[in-house]
This record gives C-alpha cells, structure tokens and sequence, in this order.
C-alpha cells in the first residue's frame, strides 16, 4: 500500500469517486454533490481557507487501485489555542492496517505544524455538514451529513479514538399532535396580544435576515466559543437557500414587535439528491429543480437552527411557535416527518426540548478524538454556559 497526496486533478477525481466502490452495494447511502465535496478543498470557495490550512491523501493498494481517503486541516482560530487539528471525509475498505496508514499520516502532518491531537471525522467548514461518525442508525442520511459503513466505528476506536462527544438526530412526525405540554404554553401565549408568530416572506429576505442576524447572536451569545455572526452572513445564508427553502418552514417569533425567535428549517433535498449521481449540469438541476417543486420525492424537512433569545426562554415560546407552525405546515400534506439535527450531548436544554416533543432519537454520530501523546489527558467538551 502508499499513500498519495492529492495534487492532480487526477487524484482529486480517485478521492471524490472512491466512495461509489465503497458504498456500491449499500442502497441507503445518497452519493453526495460532487461540487459540494469539491468546494470544501478550493481555496477560492471554502472561507475556512483565509485562516486555515489543508490537505488530502488517497491510498492505494499494490495493485494501484484507490482503497482509501482522508483529508487534515487546521483552522488556525481554535488551534492556536488548543493545538488540535482535525481530519474528515475518512473513507477505507474495512482493513485496519489500511485505515492505520490514513490515520498515520494525517496525524504526522499535523504534527509536523505543532498540533498535540486530532478530532474526526470533522469538516474543515462549518458544523453543519459533513460532522461525525455514524455509529448507531444506519438509515437515510440528512443532506449534509455523513454517512458510513457500520466497521467504521472498529477502525477509529482500534486505532486508539475516543469519544469526545455524541450528536444526536431526533425525528418528530409531522401530523402527531403537539404535547399537551407545550399545546398549554403555547395557548397562553396566544392570549397575549404581544407575541406573535409569522413565516418568512421570500419578498422580504433581507428583512427576515436582520431578524435572524440579530436573534441569532443573543440566543448562541453565551455558548462556548461563540463568534458573533456579521449581518453580511445573514444575508448570505438565506439568500444561499432561497433556491431551495420552503418560506412556510422558517418562522420568526415577537414580542412587541421585536424578534426574539426563530426556526429554520428546509425540505430534506438528499431525497432528491439520491436520484441524480452526484452531478449538478444543467440536466440534472433541472431534474433536482422537478423532484424538490413538483413531485412528491422530498416528503421530509429537516431543522437547520433555532434559537430564542435568552430574557424569553423558559416562557413556552418554544410551545408557541412550533404549534403556529403545525397550524400552517399540516393542511399542507407534504411533509410526514422532520428531522433535528446536530444536537450535541453538551446541550441538554435541546435535547430536553426533543424530548418533550415526542421526537424519537434515531441517529447517533460520534465526534472522535485522539491525543498524540498517550500519557495526556484528553479533556472534556466545553459545557454550554
């Protein structure tokens, strides 16, 4: 076996393509966009690469034929303080000595740059895609989320990965009553003339996103290593999912007309993905475009954010504006089921809310992680304030 750093388009190609030899014979995996793993390593499109570093491998085998992937980073914000790196899109027939070899080598080029431990599989970009290992679940993947083989788990933990943290997803049935719970805080809030509840208007996009900019930023404030979002990223994250959102799934709360809530959620796109082969030409958008608008493909949604500012939590906004939602989403008859997303074992205050909803937790992903020096101790996520 040898490992090459991907440096051609050639290689580039072996790395994006390898997980159709791996999942061939496995139906539930989606194959992902191809340009959306493409963007992640260009440093034109990927942000992260402003104050970031990264690279990727592929191994082959003696015969020359790619059996594996894995790609190292460093966001130079979080390590210069903490000295970790990170590694991701970790991809391997189920051979230890193979995934070994990965793990080897992502771990002496970030030794090589002074980092003292790695966590993976991560993404060397926001949280909300391609975040964790899939160990317990195996059923279709939410657009962004990973995906892998059950020996996965073996590979990491023989290695010597330990858990750092769990991220939970829980799916809600959309048609299901709302608690009673959260029905008795929700109709007291609905007799206070104050508060009031509303779906985004695409019209007003830039309206809805200073509410979003502005809520956002109070709600997360106190969460550990929070980076205040710019009003500049508002915009760009409602105008990046205009294409696909539904304005009936992102809903705002207020209180004397000032916003103090919202939800962001979206239609479940991987059930459409699944059917064009990762490519993205004018063909295939048009195809995607047909599934998501016009047939009865996309059945689910997902949750992205959410977020109530901190003098309003605790009061039942939760209750009010999940249950004015039901009141517009259920006669619509088009989506069965949501899925919450990346709920981290380190916030119990989310995970209490799922609970009491009735969502059932059907996925569980592991965010692994290994200290380069056996005799260190590997600290404990930062709890949530």
């Amino acid at each position: 076996m040898h490992i090459v750093e991907v440096k051609t388009l050639a290689d580039a190609k072996e790395f994006l393509q390898l997980p159709c030899a791996i999942y061939a014979q496995d139906e539930t995996w989606v194959q992902p966009w191809n340009h959306d793993i493409d963007q992640v390593f260009d440093e034109k499109k990927n942000k992260f690469f402003r104050h970031g570093v990264c690279t990727r491998w592929i191994l082959k085998n003696d015969a020359d034929k790619t059996i594996g992937r894995i790609a190292a980073f460093i966001n130079n914000r979080t390590a210069k303080d903490n000295r970790v790196g990170g590694i991701g899109f970790f991809e391997c027939e189920n051979n230890q000595a193979a995934a070994s070899l990965l793990f080897d080598t992502a771990k002496q080029w970030l030794q090589l740059q002074d980092m003292t431990a790695m966590e993976g599989p991560i993404n060397f970009g926001d949280r909300d895609k391609w975040w964790g290992l899939l160990i317990d679940g195996f059923t279709h993947p939410t657009y962004g989320m990973n995906y892998n083989p059950v020996y996965y788990k073996q590979l990491f933990e023989q290695y010597g990965f330990k858990t750092y943290y769990e991220q939970y997803v829980f799916n809600y049935v959309v048609n299901q009553p709302v608690p009673e719970k959260f029905g008795e805080k929700a109709e007291r809030i609905a007799r206070d003339n104050r508060y009031r509840f509303e779906y985004l208007k695409k019209s007003e996009l830039e309206k809805y996103a200073a509410y979003f900019h502005e809520v956002y930023n109070a709600a997360w404030g106190s969460h550990h290593g929070f980076k205040p979002m710019a009003l500049e990223a508002a915009k760009k994250i409602l105008n990046t999912i205009k294409p696909i959102m539904d304005p009936k799934l992102i809903w705002f709360g207020f209180y004397d007309n000032k916003p103090i809530a919202f939800f962001i959620m979206l239609p479940e796109i991987n059930q459409a993905i699944k059917k064009l082969n990762g490519k993205f030409d004018w063909y295939h958008k048009l195809k995607f475009i047909y599934l998501l608008k016009f047939s009865k493909a996309v059945n689910k949604c997902y949750g992205v954010v959410f977020g109530v500012i901190p003098e309003f939590q605790g009061r039942g906004i939760e209750g009010g504006i999940i249950k004015a939602a039901e009141e517009v989403i259920q006669p619509l008859n088009k989506y069965t089921d949501m899925e919450m997303n990346w709920i981290g074992s380190f916030n119990p205050k989310m995970i209490a809310i799922c609970e009491s909803l009735n969502a059932k937790k059907i996925k569980t992903l592991a965010t692994y992680k290994i200290m380069f020096d056996k005799n260190a101790e590997m600290k404990p996520h930062p709890i949530i304030k």
